[in-house]
């Protein structure tokens, strides 16, 4: 299944600022008719909708909120593309004192919030024809970084469930991407250590958009994420993308 963003409507989660603005403003770039720009707070999209005029829609989304998305999911029925970009991150290794409290955190939000944003957007996908629905997952969701060890398990659970929606979603005609950045330069990342060697956010939303007009099932938009790709091709392509229901 291939596809364009040209004169679609698109919404991004987290689209005020780093990958998701970038994002964006690839979709708007790419011709996009519509951008719904689905944000916590809609002020903080106002520079956004100052630059780009009436093609950005500001619209409050909280993943933390189970029925901002319900709500966001009412609104923007007219959406033919979701991009759930927005996720948390904590630095907690396994053995942390406040590890069982900051996996708790991120699987709120990088899985309960996945899934939320899924059941209340699949309706709308479907209705308008089938769509298209991205998942900004990791490299962390198929290598853990000891640091980090509960974001990445967080992040493995996002990737888990972005597996079964691609399979879920085959039947309305939905076709599900799921992105696997290595460090990128956003204020997290910052926040993470990753520093100068982090890649641009443009090569994220970049890959997003090269993968739907593909048909492609996994991204692995920067350098890092190329040479995990690249070894995990093989088993993506023999076990994740294979048709393994008969033999379960």
């Amino acid at each position: 299944m291939t596809s364009s963003v040209e004169n679609k409507t698109v919404l991004v989660t987290g689209a005020n600022r780093g990958i998701g603005k970038k994002i964006l403003e690839e979709a708007i770039e790419r011709g996009a008719a519509k951008v719904y720009a689905a944000v916590r707070d809609t002020d903080s999209a106002a520079p956004l909708v100052k630059e780009h005029g009436d093609r950005v829609v500001p619209i409050r989304l909280d993943l933390d909120e189970p029925a901002s998305i319900t709500a966001a999911a009412e609104t923007a029925t007219d959406v033919d593309v979701v991009i759930n970009n927005a996720g948390v991150l904590k630095q907690q290794a396994a053995l942390d004192e406040g590890a069982i409290e900051a996996l708790d955190f991120e699987i709120n939000a990088n899985v309960y919030g996945l899934m939320r944003v899924a059941q209340a957007f699949a309706p709308v996908l479907k209705a308008r024809g089938g769509g298209v629905f991205v998942q900004i997952n990791s490299v962390a969701s198929v290598k853990t970084f000891p640091n980090m060890a509960t974001y990445c398990a967080s992040k493995a659970a996002s990737y888990a469930i972005t597996q079964g929606l691609r399979e879920s979603l085959k039947e309305q005609h939905t076709h599900v991407v799921s992105v696997h950045p290595g460090p990128i330069q956003t204020d997290m990342g910052r926040e993470a250590g990753f520093g100068d060697a982090a890649a641009s956010p443009a090569l994220v939303a970049n890959a997003i958009f090269d993968a739907i007009a593909a048909g492609d099932f996994l991204a692995w938009p920067d350098p890092m994420a190329e040479q995990v790709g690249a070894a995990y091709q093989s088993f993506a392509e023999n076990v994740v993308e294979a048709d393994m229901q008969d033999e379960l």
